[in-house]
Formats: structure tokens, sequence, C-alpha cells
């Protein structure tokens, strides 16, 4: 086992001490959610509750235990401004902002429709900066995060940052309660043939994913010339974890079913912290048409169309696109 924790990990890399406290913050959220979903049987948190969030989705009661886990540990950071959070329509605003000051973007429970068969969920989260003095303003472009990253509540707890200095990621050790630095400087493999995408949808997708998800199925004998694996764990955080641990690339396009919402994931605290992520690691992220970390939201909760891995996979998709 590695000696590196995560806060000599940060201290190393000569953060400001309010970006470590907020991220130590985050790192201690993530040990108490994990905590809750590894009980959430023994204490009788799992189905649902009779409350949707802003999505107009069904609110689990785990996520809700989630969300006021990091609305708590995370409001104690002095230079955190405000939070944008999944389960909440509005942004929640902790102290009048300053130039420099933090904002937290987070979805406090991804993928928890896999709660009630014990599969891996994970918690997503993106910072950024206040420009200046009394600026109220969290919609801002993914190229402006300084720091996002996910933790995976899986068989171990994991916390993955991108935070400009490659990918780095943390396992957290349960006897202690402390992570500790186990994958560094993770990469994506750019020849993986993996996908990941819910084909159930198919009679929705734009004629150029059918003809993608057509040619990886017709395998070496069609004009891709090798065999493609198809994965889906309808929890982004899983599918995101397994494409920076092996590659492959994970689609949830824009579609007949959801364009009139924009797609299906939301751009501040999904799509774009991963983007950040997958590129830091060498990969790309892209609407099948634009690069992710470009898109300036109009909204808090605004959704997008998302491609994200290997970046000759999602290069591939995009020029489909562009034909």
């Amino acid at each position: 086992m590695t000696n590196i924790t995560l806060r000599r990990h940060l201290t190393d890399k000569g953060h400001d001490p309010d970006l470590i406290f907020l991220l130590e913050d985050i790192a201690s959220a993530c040990r108490s959610t994990a905590y809750e979903v590894r009980n959430g049987p023994l204490k009788g948190n799992l189905g649902l509750t009779d409350s949707t969030n802003v999505q107009g989705e069904d609110q689990k009661p785990l996520d809700i235990i989630a969300n006021d886990i990091f609305v708590e540990t995370c409001a104690n950071s002095p230079r955190l401004a405000a939070l944008v959070s999944e389960e909440i329509e509005e942004v929640v605003w902790l102290k009048e902002p300053e130039e420099g000051d933090y904002l937290l973007f987070f979805d406090p429970l991804d993928g928890s429709s896999n709660l009630d068969t014990n599969l891996s969920v994970g918690t997503i989260f993106s910072i950024m900066r206040v420009t200046k003095d009394g600026d109220r303003n969290v919609l801002k472009k993914g190229s402006d995060q300084i720091v996002a990253g996910y933790a995976l509540y899986g068989p171990a707890t994991m916390l993955v940052l991108a935070h400009g200095h490659g990918v780095q990621s943390f396992t957290l050790h349960q006897g202690s309660g402390i992570f500790r630095l186990t994958h560094p400087s993770l990469t994506i493999k750019q020849d993986t043939p993996e996908f990941a995408i819910n084909a159930s949808r198919q009679r929705f997708w734009d004629a150029p994913i059918q003809q993608y998800v057509d040619e990886c199925l017709q395998g070496k004998d069609g004009p891709r010339g090798k065999d493609f694996n198809m994965r889906w764990v309808a929890s982004m955080v899983a599918e995101v974890h397994r494409i920076l641990m092996r590659g492959g690339v994970f689609l949830y396009p824009l579609d007949d079913a959801n364009r009139a919402k924009g797609g299906r994931l939301r751009l501040l605290y999904e799509v774009a912290p991963m983007a950040m992520v997958i590129e830091a690691a060498g990969g790309a992220g892209s609407t099948g048409t634009e690069r992710i970390l470009d898109l300036l939201p109009s909204e808090p909760h605004q959704r997008v169309a998302t491609i994200l891995g290997s970046k000759s996979e999602v290069d591939y998709i995009v020029d489909l696109h562009t034909k």
C-alpha cells in the first residue's frame, strides 16, 4: 500500500489551503456517503420516498441523505460561496461571493436506481471560482473547472480527482478512514473495443449513433474490422471508471425521446466534470457536434448529449455526425 495520503498529495502539489480544505470536506462527505450506502439495507434506506427532485425523478432515501451530507459537510469550507446540487432546484448561497471564492457543483448519488440491486453507485463533483466580488453567475463553461472528480462506492470506495496534474485515484482504507493514492497518473487506453450505451433506446437514436452501434455489432467482419463488447451499468460513475481502467466509450446521445429536454444527463454537475476527468486522462468528450468543455450552460440543471471516452472512438463518432 502506498504511504501517500490524499492530504499529502494535495499539499505536495502546492494547492491553495482553502482549496485543500474544500477537497478534504468533499472527501469527508464521500466517506460518510459510502458508509450510508453500505448500511442502507440495514437502516431501511432503500426503496423510494414520496418526493421527486427538480428533474421530476423519484427520490430515494439515500439521494436525500447524500445531498444533506454534502451540504452540511462542505458548508464548513470558509471560501465556499455556493452549491449547485442535482437534488435542489435553486442555487444554495452560503455567503456574499468574493473574487476567488469557490463554487461546488455535485450529483450526490449518481446511479441510485442501482441501490436496490446492490450495484455500484457514486458521487460526481466539480469546483469553479467566483471571478469578481458580488458575482452570482454559476453558469460557466466546463473549461472553467479547476477541479473535477467522482467517488465510486463499489467493492472499494475510491476517490478520483482531475486537478491540473493529470488524474489520480485514491482508495479508502476502511480501518483508518484515510484515502491513499493507489492509481497515480491514470491514462485511457485508446484502442479498447468496448462501448456502453442503453440499447433499449435504439428505436429513438439518430442515424450517426445507429450507424456506430451497427458497425460495432458487425464485429471483425464489419467496417471496423474487430469485435466489440457492449456494457451498460446505468451508473455514469461506474461506466466512466471502467473506461479509465481499461478504455472504451460511454454514450448517452441526443435522441427522439429526450431531444425536447436537450438530452438525458446534466451538464454542470454530471457531464462537464466527467469530461474534465476523461480529457485529463487523454480521452475526449463531445455531444457529437461540440466539445463538452466548450459548452456554456443556459440554466443550472441543463441537460446535454454525452459521448465520453477513448479519443479515437469519440473522434470516430464525431466524424459520423459531421458526415
